[in-house]
């Protein structure tokens, strides 16, 4: 039985396909940096021995070897940048599932909610609000008076 595959098990697919990609070429390159060496040693027998010809030879097949060991560091960069433009895909698939599930809890919000009830319900709180504020200062201000009454009465006795 094959299994079903979503876009984030390609996207992980991808990314591990990329990062062997990656450790391919890293050994590419560590190789023919040992093979630069062998080369550079080469060449330097050769010069002591007085072999101009062999020299000649040798060091075109360095210039090749260090072309080629500059490529890999190219492939290895667009390697690099393809790994992280899958890493955005991703996130981007992610955040658009997100807004996607968003919209649709708004939605079902916006159905059972009447704004019509929702503004009156809001209108009558601003009231019953106010209501009790004025109240409270009501409250307050017989207290202040209660308070000076029972100051005056202190100071006329």
């Amino acid at each position: 039985m094959k299994r079903e595959t979503n876009g984030a098990d390609i996207i992980k697919e991808q990314n591990r396909e990329l990062r062997g990609t990656q450790r391919a070429i890293t050994r590419d390159r560590a190789a023919l940096e040992k093979q630069e060496k062998q080369l550079e040693l080469e060449i330097k027998k050769m010069a002591k021995t007085g072999n101009k010809e062999a020299c000649k030879v040798l060091a075109k097949q360095l210039v090749q070897l260090r072309k080629q060991k500059n490529r890999t560091y190219a492939v290895s960069s667009k390697v690099t940048s393809m790994s992280t433009q899958t890493k955005v895909m991703n996130s981007q698939m992610k955040m658009a599932g997100a807004m996607s599930t968003t919209a649709k809890t708004m939605q079902a919000v916006n159905k059972k909610m009447d704004p019509q009830k929702t503004l009156q319900t809001m209108q009558n709180f601003q009231k019953e609000n106010m209501k009790m504020e004025m109240t409270e200062e009501m409250n307050v201000n017989t207290s202040a008076v209660q308070n000076r009454i029972v100051a005056i009465q202190k100071l006329a006795e």
